[in-house]
């Protein structure tokens, strides 16, 4: 029987955008110690995340935008060399240190070996413990914490380079996945279905969009019940009726009643119950195929719990 594959590296966690900042590396150690802890590593196929190359992330971005931040981080690592700034904002939230570079990399390549793996049916299915995470990152700049998107890029990995038809992408972060959006909006191929706090950053997904763009603006203080009510009404007859052959993840966690970067009220046994959700859709026409990857949490007790019960639900323990 194909395990659940585990995929993450330690170039991830020296990625830091300085003190105080919630997109710390203290989540993949929380997330790690869950892990062990609850003995869960012990169930799933732990890889190192490989590099990616920057011809895989131009499936997704703009050639000048990864050219930029090349830039940046060979400016970086000269400032430091000199003894200057150790730190260089790209957005006002989102700062590439001398390790960004690598970690962008491995987030990235985390999807693309996880898409590669799951595709040859080495593994089940696959979760990416990476960061920085990935959603907010448009076709053309870094925003919101994100620098590249791992999964649009694994999206489209899977279809140019495996030949696939039909990808579904789930989002269920708190903020709206508007860099997915902007890079997938249109592309036939894809089918992606989003829930989100609405109004909230980055203020997208309302009102017009594409037909291949499934989008729920979620109250403030909405509680688990009446997301999963939207979910059944809303996501599942158009995954059923696109019937994807692989399913790619934005797992973020910060809709957890406990994470202060939002104010939406799942709790661990809804992102069970939405993984579960996911999984019927996978195993219907996908094979089982879903490439799941860590966006955001910023409460590290309650996203490592969300993360183990997202785990638990993907390896069936």
């Amino acid at each position: 029987m194909h395990k659940t594959g585990y995929f993450t590296h330690p170039d991830c966690k020296r990625h830091d955008m300085g003190r105080g900042h919630p997109e710390c590396p203290q989540r993949l150690d929380a997330i790690d110690d869950r892990m062990l802890a609850s003995g869960l590593l012990d169930a799933v196929d732990r890889r190192e995340a490989p590099l990616a190359s920057t011809e895989l992330l131009e499936l997704a971005h703009d050639r000048m935008h990864v050219a930029s931040v090349l830039g940046l981080a060979e400016e970086l690592r000269q400032q430091e060399d000199a003894g200057g700034s150790e730190l260089l904002h790209i957005d006002p939230d989102t700062a590439m240190n001398r390790y960004t570079w690598n970690a962008v990399l491995r987030a990235a390549g985390a999807a693309i070996a996880a898409t590669d793996a799951v595709m040859a049916g080495e593994l089940a299915n696959a979760f990416c413990a990476t960061r920085p995470p990935g959603h907010h990152a448009t076709r053309q700049r870094a925003m919101g914490f994100c620098v590249f998107n791992n999964v649009a890029i694994a999206a489209r990995y899977a279809l140019e380079r495996h030949g696939l038809k039909r990808v579904a992408v789930v989002d269920f972060d708190v903020h709206h996945g508007n860099g997915t959006e902007d890079i997938l909006a249109g592309d036939e191929r894809v089918l992606m279905v989003g829930l989100f706090q609405h109004p909230f950053y980055p203020y997208s997904g309302f009102g017009e969009h594409a037909d291949n763009m499934v989008n729920l603006p979620i109250p403030a203080f909405t509680r688990g019940p009446a997301i999963r009510e939207q979910i059944e009404k809303h996501w599942m007859p158009r995954l059923d009726e696109f019937k994807p052959e692989m399913i790619f993840v934005s797992a973020g966690f910060d809709a957890h009643r406990d994470d202060d970067l939002g104010q939406l009220g799942l709790v661990e046994a809804d992102y069970t119950w939405i993984t579960q959700q996911i999984k019927a859709v996978a195993d219907k026409y996908a094979q089982g195929r879903i490439v799941s990857c860590l966006e955001g949490g910023y409460n590290l007790g309650a996203l490592a719990r969300s993360v183990e019960a997202h785990v638990r639900a993907l390896a069936d323990v």
